[in-house]
């Protein structure tokens, strides 16, 4: 069907109501900064023609040259054929207004933790040029520890990873944000790498999808790094290291902010005399939690 509709598409409104059609026909998943077909189809057609992300009208009558419409229906094609989340056909992802580099060696950039940095931490730190130290855990692509950086032009980052590839992304986006005096990358299985460092902020993205969710995962997720996303049969293992480790790396008043997607509920289960406060995101207070160092310290 693609190989067709070369012959017979001609403008971008064409080839998106073809898109729109084939991703629905495949029952493809949208979870990585889209979530619907139409979408998706209109950012892959901006991104791939070069054209402005925020502005589609002005451009949807415009016949597209023949080499036009051919990549962009190879784009489109890859999106189906391959199930290749959007962000690795366009080697892009954005939260916010930040746009980061990524690619199929880290997870797609997705986390509540984003927005709280953009507002600073507000009302938990009152003072941003206090924060002179920050530990990025499981960094990824570097999108949190960037926007740590941005958000508190005082601080030294520390972004691990265990991840040598997942590293390598990093330093490509440190290194466009021109952020390498700032933010040291660091490779390490949690924080056995470190020597006596504390910190005034501790953030992480973890993995915490428990076994049963990622044996039913879709395969657009499966694109991604499997070390990336599961932990353990509840998805709290790789928590309760930074719980344990946490305590010891904070400074005192130190705060640790952590997101742990849906096991809210079996959080609170297992650590039942920690008073976890519950921090508000666009999704709901259920995502992300948040400790001060001597919270910690009762556990």
């Amino acid at each position: 069907m693609f190989d067709t509709a070369r012959n017979e598409l001609f403008t971008l409104r064409d080839c998106l109501r073809f898109a729109v059609s084939r991703f629905n026909e495949a029952g493809l998943f949208f979870g990585h900064g889209c979530d619907n077909a139409w979408d998706e189809a209109v950012y892959l057609a901006l991104a791939t023609l070069h054209l402005p992300l925020d502005r589609l009208e002005p451009f949807l009558d415009a016949r597209l040259l023949p080499q036009e419409r051919d990549i962009l229906l190879n784009v489109y094609r890859r999106r189906v054929e391959e199930r290749l989340p959007a962000a690795y056909l366009t080697r892009e992802a954005w939260l916010g207004e930040h746009r980061f580099y990524v690619d199929e060696r880290v997870i797609v950039p997705r986390s509540f933790i984003a927005e709280l940095l953009d507002e600073q931490l507000s009302p938990w730190i009152d003072d941003l040029w206090q924060v002179e130290s920050i530990l990025d855990l499981c960094t990824g692509s570097g999108c949190l520890a960037i926007l740590a950086a941005l958000n508190f032009p005082a601080a030294k980052v520390d972004a691990i990873d265990i991840s040598p590839d997942a590293l390598a992304v990093a330093r490509k986006n440190v290194d466009d944000y021109r952020l390498q005096d700032r933010i040291r990358l660091i490779e390490s299985d949690g924080l056995n790498a470190l020597a006596d460092e504390t910190y005034d902020l501790i953030i992480s993205n973890p993995p915490y999808v428990n076994a049963e969710s990622v044996a039913a995962l879709p395969p657009e997720y499966l694109k991604e790094p499997e070390l990336a996303l599961g932990s353990g049969a509840d998805g709290l293992d790789f928590t309760r290291r930074i719980l344990a480790e946490a305590k010891g790396r904070l400074n005192p008043g130190g705060l640790l902010v952590v997101e742990i997607g849906h096991n809210r509920e079996a959080l609170e289960a297992a650590y039942p005399r920690l008073p976890f406060t519950w921090l508000d995101t666009a999704a709901g207070d259920q995502y992300v939690f948040m400790l001060r160092r001597e919270e910690l310290a009762s556990e």
